[in-house]
């Protein structure tokens, strides 16, 4: 890897980056189910510091990371909001799944070395 001029690090043309730390954070995602959410905001937090340090494709995943995050919360608190009128269950359930097919979506194109499908989609 070379160093650029602002001190990041920059992936040569021919050079494969490293997919792990993406999959870290779709897998902190995914345990934030179980953590109430607190992996998720390391996870987010992780997304914004590495985005715009690699091609294209691979900055897209950061891109749909911190959306993924940011629709999430809005969903788990809409659910939790619809609690009190016996429905939010259901929501929570339907968040969870979102957010797992999502997580799921972005590690296949991850490791396809692909940008993820509908970055900007509100659903799937």
């Amino acid at each position: 890897m070379n160093e650029s001029p602002d001190n990041r690090n920059v992936i040569e043309p021919n050079q494969k980056p490293d997919i792990t730390l993406p999959i870290v954070v779709y897998a902190l995602f995914l345990a934030g189910v179980v953590s109430g959410g607190l992996t998720a905001v390391i996870g987010v937090v992780i997304a914004y510091v590495y985005r715009g340090q690699g091609p294209d494709w691979y900055d897209e995943h950061y891109r749909y990371q911190i959306r993924t995050f940011w629709l999430s919360l809005l969903y788990f608190a809409v659910s939790g909001i619809l609690t009190l009128v016996m429905i939010g269950f259901m929501t929570w359930l339907l968040a969870v799944v979102w957010l797992v097919i999502r997580c799921v979506k972005g590690i296949k194109r991850l490791q396809e070395q692909r940008a993820p499908d509908n970055v900007e989609s509100w659903l799937i």
